[in-house]
């Protein structure tokens, strides 16, 4: 999570006055009229377009995506008064911040047949709407470590390999205070959510102390492509990133990825629709179509996850996920810790801006 600057709200505002006539990406259009076009505001590349153009033949509509790149800034643009979506994206944390501040509309039940495929589990970890009275989960993942096998060998599938000095000038954590901060607790055996202050200070001294001197930089961004170059050995994030960025030729000799064995931060993706949906039955319509499991094993297949919402997509699925479900076993969704986060933000500064 990155705390929110006045440049990022102010470019959200800006957006905002063009929410619709700047899409990122739009469908090729089958002459719908706007009354069948659904506006979906979703993460950068977490819809598989031939998943949209099937759900765009089946029911006779446009599907128009606007995109974001952190909960954030999808969180400011629509407080900024950015309107015309009907459907957006958000993780567990801003989810349940969403619903708390009456962003949303209800889930109608009665038009979501696939709710039947949602794995009961997910649900369980999904405490601040377990019913799915607002949200349907669309992913639950997490963060880990990509090691280029080709240049370490004998390491400690821990979040503490960051503090193997062979690794110094060649590895990078991601630029997120959530992310960063939750897997020094994990390792040190306390909640990504903790708000005591020992165990805050402690976490941070060990990323400051262990970690960041063999690290190149915090990034969020680019480490793919500097994983796929050689350049980082190392890499916290997210799988789908790397293996994006490796040549699928390569991919089993170069890319080791794992989740650490204490666990660490993990995150529930939902489907929620907008207070102010023009499209409401046709949004729940989509969320219906994404979980036939035959459509959500494409969107599995897409990104190489693991099956694991959906309780039937893996009989359709035709790769081999980049890791399993299994491996997050010991992870804990980040949530909304409220005027805590302010803890974390201070601490961040200190990480981010004490010299080696």
């Amino acid at each position: 999570m990155k705390k929110i600057n006045i440049t990022v709200i102010t470019v959200a505002i800006l957006c905002s006055v063009l929410a619709l006539s700047s899409c990122s990406k739009k469908s090729s259009g089958n002459g719908a009229s706007s009354s069948d076009t659904l506006y979906l505001f979703n993460w950068t590349y977490y819809t598989p377009d031939v998943v949209l153009k099937e759900f765009e033949q089946q029911y006779n509509c446009t599907v128009k995506v606007d995109t974001f790149d952190s909960n954030e800034v999808m969180y400011a643009k629509l407080k900024a008064g950015a309107t015309g979506y009907d459907i957006t994206f958000p993780s567990q944390d801003y989810a349940s911040i969403m619903i708390k501040q009456n962003m949303l509309k209800e889930i109608d039940h009665n038009q979501f047949d696939n709710k039947k495929y949602i794995n009961p589990a997910v649900l369980e970890k999904a405490t601040y709407d377990s019913t799915m009275k607002y949200c349907v989960p669309y992913y639950m993942g997490a963060a880990g470590i990509a090691v280029n096998k080709q240049k370490l060998s004998g390491y400690e599938k821990s979040w503490n390999i960051f503090a193997d000095p062979r690794i110094k000038g060649h590895a990078s954590m991601m630029d997120d205070m959530r992310e960063v901060i939750g897997d020094a607790l994990a390792y040190q055996g306390h909640s990504v959510n903790s708000l005591d202050d020992a165990e805050l200070k402690s976490a941070a001294n060990l990323i400051i102390n262990d970690w960041k001197p063999n690290l190149v930089k915090f990034d969020a961004e680019g480490f793919g492509k500097s994983f796929a170059a050689g350049d980082f050995w190392v890499c916290q994030g997210y799988a789908e990133v790397i293996y994006g960025e490796v040549p699928e030729a390569k991919q089993a000799d170069m890319i080791d990825f794992f989740i650490p064995k204490e666990g660490g931060p993990m995150y529930i993706d939902s489907m929620v629709i907008l207070k102010d949906a023009k499209h409401y039955d046709l949004a729940m319509k989509f969320i219906n179509f994404i979980h036939d499991p035959k459509i959500y094993a494409q969107f599995l297949d897409a990104f190489r996850f693991p099956s694991f919402v959906n309780t039937e997509a893996d009989k359709y699925m035709k790769t081999t996920p980049m890791y399993q479900a299994d491996e997050m076993k010991n992870c804990e969704l980040k949530m909304d810790v409220g005027e805590g986060l302010e803890k974390y933000n201070e601490l961040w500064q200190d990480i981010r801006f004490t010299a080696d």
